[in-house]
């Protein structure tokens, strides 16, 4: 027995008229009634193409400006009748009502609506409501009806339509499809209401965030491994609308990478140039023009910086692009890129250049994990300097507190247990990831080598022990800062007056795992 469902009779509404008339005319090439509404009627109408008015079928005319006019049972009870049950068929014989076949619909523009400024009584009026009820209606009753939300597909639509109907497979799949069409227009509603009216919770109770595919990628962190660059509901696109301006197809660690050295670049006010790799700084630096910025960051690790992504918080000139010359780097990212910049950029065919803006602040971070999600509010350096407090005998000089606030700034975007290593505004050595903080203590120093003489040091969390003081203090530190807050800080704060070490404690912790 076949499973294809021949297409007599379709509703035709949609708010985006791309490959509309061309839909309407192979539908009705191969016989399709079409009934259709509104604007959508009317520019078929002026094709040419023959329609049925939604007003003809139901006997009542649209009203309230628009918004009823689907919502009627001539309509939703020819979209909802299973085909397969004899009593549903005789109560729409007896009814008068014709049962459809297919449904084409697309919903009103709200994120368009939204992004364009419009006041909230012209967005609320591009929330659909009949719109998601004839979608929703259509994909449940898949078996006896097909749904198309999407232009992309009406050439495969009218390929079936033309070789004598849609087959189980193709509707089950535009079901698919519709319900996540829904959701998502569903999740960008919601986001919009909840960035006015305001949360009543700490979070929350559901958390609805909805994603469309902006790009495929490659693959995802390894080869084997299939990946996808998603777009958030009511958002601009991935990294604020990024857009790659040279260069090859950014991969999922692309993404990951850029993301990293873009947030971190972007903390501070004054210009700065940030080197990540493997979603972790290996330098940093905020010590003048880019140019300068760029070499004190990649003094701090050069062997590391080699394939890595480079971000700076302010428009890229000649004289930063040229200090990058002599490495190579994958991707470079800045909110904005000089013609002589871009001039020189292109002769580098292998580096792909982003411009995106700076980070939006604030919002919620959410982390999959099995069965559910982790999610927290989105983590920030907003402590100051006149709320921290000087633990040991020793104050830090003036020279040490400006290492110390940008080292403190830096270990923040540093996965844990992190070190950092700075003078001035400048790092000199990171010890990311490891699993005793000693041993960050020891990366970071040997990253530094002999530069550490003199250095300060951040740490996103507290000393357990006193041994990565005295580590420490062998390299040459000669102040840190950290959170506090363990049961041995009176030991460490100890340990670092021995060593004439100034400490400070921020009573804020910056784990990042």
């Amino acid at each position: 027995m076949s499973d294809l469902l021949p297409v007599r009779r379709a509703l035709v509404s949609v708010a985006d008229k791309e490959g509309l008339i061309a839909l309407g005319r192979g539908l009705v090439e191969e016989g399709v009634t079409i009934v259709s509404t509104g604007s959508t009627a009317r520019a078929l109408q002026e094709e040419g193409v023959p329609v049925t008015s939604v007003a003809e079928v139901t006997g009542f005319p649209e009203m309230l400006g628009g918004r009823v006019k689907t919502l009627h049972p001539a309509i939703h009870a020819g979209i909802l009748a299973d085909k397969r049950d004899e009593e549903h068929l005789r109560q729409l014989e007896e009814a008068g009502i014709k049962p459809f076949d297919l449904v084409v619909v697309n919903l009103y523009p709200f994120e368009r609506t939204v992004r364009s400024g419009a006041d909230r009584d012209e967005v609320v009026e591009q929330i659909d409501i009949g719109g998601p009820t004839l979608v929703r209606a259509a994909a449940k009753n898949f078996g006896s009806i097909g749904v198309v939300v999407d232009p992309e597909r009406y050439g495969e639509l009218l390929a079936a339509v033309e070789g004598g109907g849609l087959p189980e497979r193709l509707r089950a799949s535009l079901a698919e499809e519709a319900f996540r069409h829904v959701a998502l227009y569903d999740a960008a509603i919601a986001a919009w209401f909840g960035s006015w009216a305001g949360e009543g919770e700490l979070l929350p109770r559901v958390l609805a965030p909805g994603f469309e595919l902006a790009s495929p990628l490659r693959y995802g962190e390894n080869p084997h491994q299939r990946a996808g660059l998603y777009r958030a509901a009511l958002s601009d696109g991935p990294l604020g609308g990024a857009e790659v301006l040279q260069g090859k197809e950014m991969s999922y660690n692309n993404w990951l990478d850029a993301e990293a050295a873009r947030a971190l670049a972007s903390s501070f006010e004054e210009p700065a140039c940030v080197i990540v790799k493997h979603h972790n700084p290996c330098g940093a630096a905020a010590t003048g023009d880019l140019a300068d910025c760029y070499r004190d960051a990649l003094a701090s690790d050069p062997v590391s910086a080699f394939g890595g992504i480079v971000a700076f918080n302010r428009e890229v000139d000649e004289a930063a692009a040229r200090a990058m010359e002599e490495v190579f780097t994958e991707v470079v990212v800045a909110p904005g890129f000089s013609s002589e910049a871009r001039q020189l950029l292109a002769g580098r065919k292998s580096l792909r250049v982003v411009l995106a803006p700076p980070p939006a602040p604030g919002g919620l971070e959410l982390r999959p994990i099995e069965g559910g999600a982790l999610v927290q509010d989105a983590d920030a350096v907003r402590e100051l300097r006149d709320a921290m407090r000087v633990a040991t005998r020793r104050s830090p000089t003036e020279e040490e507190w400006e290492g110390l606030l940008f080292a403190w700034r830096v270990a923040a975007r540093v996965k844990s247990n992190a070190i950092v290593l700075a003078r001035g505004r400048a790092t000199l050595g990171v010890g990311a990831g490891q699993m005793s903080r000693v041993d960050s203590v020891e990366l970071a120093r040997r990253k530094a080598g002999d530069r550490a003489m003199g250095s300060v040091l951040a740490s996103d969390a507290f000393f357990p022990f006193r041994d990565g003081i005295d580590a420490a203090a062998a390299a040459g530190v000669t102040a840190a800062i950290q959170p506090g807050g363990s049961v041995r800080d009176e030991e460490v704060v100890a340990a670092a007056d021995e060593h004439g070490m100034a400490m400070v404690l921020t009573g804020v912790r910056h784990f990042r795992h």
